[in-house]
C-alpha cells in the first residue's frame, strides 16, 4: 500500500532543505519524494515534511533509523503518514461555507423589509 510508504517527518529544523532530507533518508533505501511544507505566504518552512520511499521495507527501515534521532539540534519524529483524503476531510469540514450563505441570504431579506 502507496500509505505505508510515505512517512510524515516532524521537528524539522526550518532551515532544512529538500536535499537534505533526501541524503539523511536515503542512507535507507531509494526514495520517490521529499516534500517539506512551507508556509504560503511567506515560503518559510513549517517544520514538517513527506518522504516517499520505494518500498514499505525501506520506510519501516527509515521509521526506526530516523524517528526520535537528533537533527540540527532537534529530536526528529517520523511515522507513517495519514492518507490525504482524512486530512482533507478534516479541513473542509469546518462549515465556513455555512456562514458566507448566511450573511448574505440574510443582506437580502434585510433590504427587502427596507424598502
Amino acid at each position: 500500500m502507496d500509505a505505508n510508504k510515505k512517512l510524515y517527518v516532524g521537528s524539522l529544523p526550518y532551515s532544512t532543505t529538500e536535499d537534505e532530507l533526501r541524503e539523511l533518508f536515503g542512507q535507507f533505501g531509494a526514495i520517490s519524494s521529499v516534500r517539506i511544507i512551507t508556509d504560503k505566504f511567506t515560503g518559510q518552512s513549517k517544520g514538517f515534511g513527506f518522504v516517499e520511499m520505494e518500498s514499505v521495507e525501506d520506510a519501516q527501515k527509515a521509521i526506526e533509523g530516523v524517528n526520535g534521532a537528533e537533527y540540527g539540534g532537534r529530536t526528529l519524529i517520523v511515522n507513517t503518514a495519514r492518507p490525504p483524503q482524512e486530512r482533507e476531510r478534516e479541513h473542509r469540514g469546518s462549515g465556513g461555507g455555512w456562514g458566507g450563505e448566511e450573511r448574505r441570504g440574510g443582506g437580502g431579506r434585510h433590504r427587502g423589509r427596507g424598502e
